[in-house]
């Protein structure tokens, strides 16, 4: 059965990892504040008013894990017969399965939702490096 197979604990570094970057992407000195405004929320309004922040945050790391988990079944499938494949090939597969699938399925969500181009590019952005930096450690720990 493939779920045995899977290296679980790089699935668990792979989602740590992508959460963190996730952080950083959308940190206060990042793009967070560029984000806000494009999404139309005003400047100096606490983000998290209205939200169960701890919801939110086990909700995006249980997707990440989710995310990582697909991840590491493509990668196995992709490398069955190669023993080299490793961090590069699985980070190429990661950047494929961000631009092929997230970045593509969402363009359309986010644009007739209003939302605008430059919006889907930033979080569309950070799915593509958190996807690729998956790949990377499950490659690597394959």
């Amino acid at each position: 059965m493939i779920f045995i197979e899977l290296n679980w604990l790089a699935i668990v570094a792979a989602t740590v990892a992508a959460f963190v970057a996730g952080a950083i992407w959308f940190g206060p000195k990042t793009f967070f504040p560029v984000w806000w405004k494009l999404i139309g929320k005003e400047a100096g309004v606490d983000p998290g008013a209205n939200l169960n922040m701890a919801i939110v945050f086990a909700s995006t790391f249980v997707g990440a894990l989710v995310q990582a988990f697909t991840l590491a079944v493509i990668i196995h499938f992709v490398a069955a017969g190669d023993s080299a494949f490793g961090a590069l090939a699985g980070g190429v597969t990661g950047l494929l399965v961000g631009i092929g699938l997230a970045a593509a399925s969402s363009l359309g969500h986010r644009l007739f939702a209003g939302a605008g181009f430059r919006v889907w590019l930033l979080e569309v952005g950070s799915d593509v490096v958190n996807l690729t930096i998956m790949g990377v450690i499950l490659g690597a720990w394959r």
